[in-house]
């Protein structure tokens, strides 16, 4: 096991060696699991999001970033940024996802995994800066019980939908990053709460051909109740004492459930160390992955330690090699 000298007050490795994470299973799916979500992607699918570029606010590490807005599901009108090459035509297309607290630009995300890339960095609604959204609270103990009493009304349903139309958004402004009109695969990158969407939305959609999910949360719900962390899970078991019949929605939104429908190429990175997702539920999501998987193995995850720089150039470069393998143009 990995540790660090801390204040919280609990132990971020929950007293699991690296063997025993490895051997975290997915909780079962409800039997009506993949058609709850394959309807939800068809909903998704039918908007009509209607992308907007924005001028021109950066350039740098090969590409030029503008603002983008466009719509999703129940009309919400969404923004983020789109990245395009600085020179000739996008070769590959990504879709990138935030942590919980949002995203203020386009950030540590750029550069890309590859070069001559075109990718769409939005925000998810209800978070700042570009994703908010009247009614959804922007905070992630807010945001995350949002509309929790119902699988259809809980907002991290509605999150993934705004995944899969920022990827109909990113079709439409960059067509060469379409498969349907023969452009290569999408690739897919989240990270914490983005790594958790991911593994909802993946299995779903065809457009995606590779997946990066690092520190992803919502992996194995049950197991996330009985424990104790300083993120979002800590929203969730609060409530989830007073409403014990929640458990049977977040059945619905288990990042490990779903990670066992998802075949196509993903690279997991996982924390042995981590306050905010127990890594418990960070493995999980890599052990229920029935496709062509790699791991890697992070000291620790939402929190600065003094080999973190070091680890996160490595897990850069471990992507580029990744999508590069994965992602055919």
């Amino acid at each position: 096991m990995t540790s660090f000298e801390h204040d919280f007050p609990f132990d971020p490795t929950y007293g699991r060696t690296l063997d025993e994470l490895l051997r975290i299973p997915a909780p079962e799916a409800p039997d009506d699991f993949d058609a709850f979500w394959r309807n939800r992607y068809a909903q998704a699918r039918a908007v009509a999001t209607e992308p907007e570029l924005g001028p021109l606010e950066e350039e740098r590490d090969g590409v030029r970033i503008h603002g983008v807005t466009f719509t999703s599901v129940g009309g919400a009108r969404l923004g983020g940024w789109l990245a395009l090459p600085v020179e000739g035509a996008a070769e590959h297309g990504f879709v990138i996802g935030h942590g919980y607290g949002g995203r203020q630009g386009p950030g540590p995300d750029v550069p890309l995994p590859l070069p001559r890339s075109a990718a769409i960095l939005p925000c998810v609604r209800g978070l700042p800066a570009r994703g908010l959204w009247e009614g959804v609270p922007d905070t992630s103990g807010g945001h995350v019980l949002h509309g929790i009493a119902s699988r259809d009304t809980y907002v991290i349903g509605d999150c993934v939908a705004d995944l899969w139309c920022a990827a109909s958004a990113l079709n439409e402004l960059v067509p060469e990053t379409d498969p349907a009109a023969g452009g290569p695969r999408l690739g897919y990158l989240g990270e914490s709460f983005g790594g958790g969407l991911g593994a909802l939305a993946l299995p779903w959609d065809d457009r995606f051909g590779a997946g990066q999910l690092t520190v992803p949360t919502f992996g194995n719900h049950p197991l996330r109740l009985t424990l104790r962390c300083a993120g979002s899970g800590e929203a969730v078991r609060g409530y989830h004492r007073g409403h014990p019949e929640v458990t049977e929605v977040l059945r619905y939104f288990d990042a490990a459930t779903a990670a066992t429908r998802l075949e196509l190429p993903t690279l997991v990175a996982a924390a042995l160390f981590d306050p905010s997702v127990p890594p418990p539920g960070q493995f999980a999501v890599h052990n229920a992955l029935p496709g062509a998987r790699e791991l890697q193995v992070l000291s620790a995850g939402h929190f600065d330690y003094p080999d973190g720089a070091a680890e996160t150039e490595e897990l850069r470069a471990a992507r580029s090699r990744f999508f590069g393998t994965h992602l055919k143009a």
